[in-house]
């Protein structure tokens, strides 16, 4: 996904020194089996359940994110604010199952880049770019649920200001490009040569570990703390009201209840426990690699096992499949367009039975 290659992901961009020249071959591709990228042959029936699941996931992707983007489409209702980084989320996590996926499937089962340099250059562009605009969404989706609880009155008066959202999303793709896209595009124009064969495509930094570093810390690290903070100040903001209440019924036992301070106290802690899964799935799909990443590429790809990074890759891109499933359909608007998107003639009779 995103940084797979800057440390040699698949293609495993290590030299033939990182392996012992004596082992460096390629094993010529037969009818019984393809081969891997580095050096050891798929056997075929290992081929066509790779195949399966890789398609399996661009499917999910694809479709997850499509009725995403369709229900903000048809239903206007849901055009506020918060709805437009959702879009935003899923925009970028569509056209990483329509785009990445699909074009890196012939890669890992070949074992051989075949598409050209000028098309390995524009899917490092674009993998690197949807990979990052994914996460700055999920951090815009988090800062708006924080000041939704926190800012509450602020938040309401702004949320039919659709051009400050349309702004924020705009700022995201351009920031997610300026992170990797100049250094993908000039890296070798900068050194002075191209350190990748004709038939591999990877970064041409996958062993720099400072430019690694820093890239993840802006990628990574920062969003991954970000979400982290909004989340515990949220439940810190929920716990003093909680307590607020609880104080104010116990002094005061006559008094009535107010149900829409209680129905906002509700509606916040399950913000609470959204974001917190946010975090998690986050964390979980994020770390792994980035981590392997940075260790990876300091010791030049000696310390850290390959089908390491096999795993820890492909749960970035997995990571795409889960968010449609994980934010919207959290909310009960998205849930009611996918509704009238899926079953038409059921929301139909729905509205007639209750007009009847």
């Amino acid at each position: 996904m995103c940084l797979w290659y800057c440390t040699g992901h698949f293609k495993d961009a290590r030299t033939p020194q990182e392996f012992g020249d004596s082992n460096w071959m390629r094993i010529p591709p037969s009818n019984s089996t393809t081969v891997s990228s580095y050096g050891a042959p798929f056997p075929g029936y290992t081929m066509v359940i790779l195949a399966i699941l890789m398609i399996t996931l661009v499917v999910v992707v694809v479709v997850g994110n499509a009725l995403v983007i369709l229900a903000f489409v048809v239903d206007k209702s849901l055009r506020n604010q918060c709805n437009y980084f959702f879009l935003n989320l899923a925009i970028s996590d569509f056209l990483v199952g329509a785009f990445c996926i699909p074009v890196y499937m012939p890669y890992i089962l070949t074992g051989r880049w075949m598409l050209g340099r000028g098309l390995c250059k524009l899917w490092l562009v674009m993998d690197y770019l949807l990979c990052t605009a994914s996460v700055f969404s999920i951090v815009l989706i988090s800062y708006d649920r924080f000041l939704s609880v926190t800012r509450a009155v602020r938040y309401r008066a702004q949320q039919g200001v659709t051009r400050l959202a349309v702004v924020k999303m705009l700022a995201v793709w351009v920031l997610a490009f300026l992170l990797y896209g100049p250094a993908i595009i000039f890296w070798e124009l900068m050194v002075g040569e191209s350190i990748v064969p004709e038939d591999e495509c990877f970064a041409e930094f996958y062993c720099t570990w400072y430019f690694l570093l820093s890239a993840s810390t802006f990628e990574f690290f920062s969003p991954f703390i970000s979400v982290a903070f909004f989340n515990f100040s949220i439940y810190l903001n929920i716990q003093r009201r909680n307590r607020s209440r609880m104080a104010h019924e116990a002094s005061n036992p006559c008094a009535p209840c107010r149900s829409g301070g209680h129905a906002r106290l509700s509606r916040d802690k399950k913000i609470a426990k959204s974001l917190a899964v946010i975090v998690c799935v986050f964390g979980v799909c994020w770390a792994p690699y980035t981590l392997l990443m940075i260790i990876r590429a300091a010791c030049s790809g000696s310390c850290v096992e390959h089908h390491w990074y096999e795993v820890t890759f492909w749960l970035l891109w997995l990571n795409s499949a889960i968010n449609p499933f994980l934010y919207p359909l959290c909310h009960s608007s998205f849930r009611r367009a996918f509704a009238k998107i899926l079953c038409p003639k059921r929301q139909s009779l729905w509205k007639d039975m209750k007009q009847f």
